[in-house]
């Protein structure tokens, strides 16, 4: 498990994530994170996938559309994790 980043704000049904600096020494912007991963909240448990990557290279964003069970305005501020 990994953390991807923290949830900045909700738009249309998704939590949007500033995504984390990735945790390779290469300098690299590349970030590992693409549209299917798996994300969990701090408890392991399962809050939804990614949907999209935007915003700049060195610094995107993620899109996560959200699991029927979460409720989505209680993901802001929170930090999630890759599986």
């Amino acid at each position: 498990m990994r953390r991807i980043g923290g949830v900045v704000r909700t738009a249309q049904g998704l939590a949007v994530l500033r995504a984390d600096a990735p945790d390779d020494d290469r300098g690299t912007d590349r970030y590992r994170d693409e549209i299917g991963t798996v994300v969990l909240d701090d408890s392991l448990e399962e809050v939804g996938r990614v949907v999209d990557v935007f915003g700049p290279v060195a610094e995107p964003y993620l899109a996560v559309t959200p699991d029927d069970d979460v409720h989505l305005p209680s993901l802001v501020g929170a930090t999630l994790y890759a599986r």
